[in-house]
């Protein structure tokens, strides 16, 4: 991993530890967010690492698995990181679906934060 740029690095080890706490216990990713980031999740939009954990732990499965096809990561103007994942879930018994999500990544006092997330199934309407 050392020849690839350091926001790929930070940004594919956020992606993989952030689907490695949803997947586990997803109580556990308020750790991940600070009190102003922003989720929009399937077009509902939540503001606060309360909200936030609170959708994210209501969501109605009892167990998932993430599956990451691809991932994106560029660095800002403002030195934060953009991770773009497209990808496959499976929840409980249900058939696979496609997602996208997005996160943005800052720094804060060391530790890199989501600030913003937007999550989409990758569903053809």
């Amino acid at each position: 991993m050392g020849d690839k740029p350091i926001w790929e690095q930070i940004g594919s080890s956020f992606v993989q530890h952030y689907y490695q706490l949803f997947d586990a216990d997803r109580t556990q990713l308020g750790a991940i967010y600070i009190d102003a980031s922003c989720l929009t999740w399937e077009g509902q939009q939540f503001q606060g690492k309360a909200a936030i954990v609170e959708k994210l732990s209501s969501l109605p499965f009892q167990k998932i698995q993430h599956s990451i096809t691809a991932q994106d990561h560029q660095p800002t103007p403002d030195s934060c990181i953009l991770s773009m994942v497209v990808g496959q879930l499976k929840a409980d018994d249900d058939q696979v679906l496609g997602f996208h999500q997005t996160f943005l990544l800052k720094s804060f006092q060391g530790a890199w934060a989501c600030t913003n997330e937007v999550f989409r199934l990758a569903l053809h309407n």
